[in-house]
């Protein structure tokens, strides 16, 4: 294995020396394949840096064990568990060159100068560098800064790699590219990374794997299709993308599903892992991109097919967006390319529908 967190629990102590009764990490078990590259994704507070920092060694955890291949690291200190971190704030040193920002951990190392200038050389290609290895930090751009960073925590050879939100300072576009030239490296080496972060596009570009953490839990762990189209709960779903919900009754069984009464129409959910007993209240995930608008005098070729009325209209060029009120309850549509379709406007009665096969059932706790 590349990292595995064992029954890992963590609390913060107050000024006065007390431990906390809020728990920052609680009984964490985690394993991380070798090559792998894992998200934790949550929002502020979940305990997801927390539990990077104790990867890292930069927190000791209260309870449970940190392994780095297959290596028991938890009362080890930073510099001795083989890991390396880009940080968000980049942590490049002002006054030292491209080359030599990259170089210091080797110099640390004592390497001979052929070996520096080899694989200095060689990061600073690999993270398309090479011709500013003369610049100083100040005349570079901040993505241009993030890859200093990058290459020189990858120079060294680290066993594990992380990654605490690098990409918050840069813009928009900027960010899209980095992300994509940050799976690119960590591909190319195969290294054993573990990238933090609370954007959620980030996470689903990244990751083989992405764990959502609350409430210093992990509260699902699996690939990004996994996450956004079987959620394990509603604040998954909510928290990765966006999700109508709608009620339903289960009213009975079918071979690989289940039969379902949504709002008097019956439907059968196929090949889903959820078996719910009859009479069992469920919510309908629905992705908003998933929902289908027609017009009301078009026939709807949906087979969840209802009545409504538009609420609201935001037009983005390729997408446009719907609020939908369908008996008092508003559902939110994602329709592409409105102009080839034209745009539906406030106020005009519509079909909207979905078909059942990419709902996914969650019980009504």
């Amino acid at each position: 294995m590349g990292v595995t967190l064992e029954n890992v629990t963590k609390r913060f102590r107050s000024p006065d020396g007390e431990i906390s009764a809020v728990v920052a990490v609680d009984d964490v078990s985690l394993e991380i394949r070798d090559g792998e590259m894992v998200t934790l994704l949550g929002p502020s507070g979940c305990g997801k840096t927390t539990t990077l920092r104790i990867i890292a060694g930069f927190e000791m955890p209260d309870a449970g064990r940190v392994l780095i291949s297959g290596k028991d690291v938890t009362d080890r200190p930073p510099n001795k568990r083989d890991t390396a971190m880009v940080f968000q704030s980049y942590a490049i040193f002002p006054h030292l060159s491209v080359f030599e920002n990259v170089a210091f951990g080797l110099r640390l190392r004592k390497a001979a100068q052929a070996e520096v200038d080899e694989r200095v050389s060689r990061m600073l290609d690999l993270v398309g560098l090479s011709d500013m290895a003369r610049r100083s930090p100040d005349q570079l751009s901040g993505g241009q800064q993030q890859r200093v960073a990058l290459a020189r925590a990858i120079v060294n050879k680290p066993a594990v790699l992380l990654f605490d939100e690098p990409l918050s300072n840069l813009d928009a576009k900027l960010r899209e590219q980095m992300r994509l030239e940050i799976r690119r490296i960590q591909q190319t080496l195969g290294i054993t990374s573990v990238y933090v972060t609370h954007d959620q596009a980030e996470a689903m570009s990244l990751s083989d794997r992405i764990v959502i953490m609350n409430q210093g839990s992990i509260a699902q762990a699996g690939t990004p299709s996994e996450i956004y189209n079987r959620p394990i709960d509603r604040f998954v779903a909510e928290f990765v993308g966006r999700a109508n919900f709608v009620d339903a009754t289960v009213v009975g069984g079918a071979e690989g599903g289940m039969v379902i009464d949504v709002h008097g129409r019956m439907a059968q959910i196929p090949n889903t892992r959820c078996q719910y007993p009859e009479g069992t209240r469920v919510e309908l995930v629905v992705r908003p991109e998933t929902v289908k608008l027609f017009r009301s005098d078009s026939r709807c070729a949906s087979p969840m097919c209802f009545a409504g009325r538009v609420t609201r209209v935001v037009y983005m060029g390729s997408v446009a967006e719907y609020d939908i009120d369908v008996d008092g309850t508003s559902l939110l549509a994602v329709v592409a390319s409105p102009a080839e379709h034209g745009l539906f406007n406030v106020g005009e009665e519509v079909q909207v529908g979905f078909a059942v096969n990419v709902a996914h059932p969650l019980v009504v706790r």
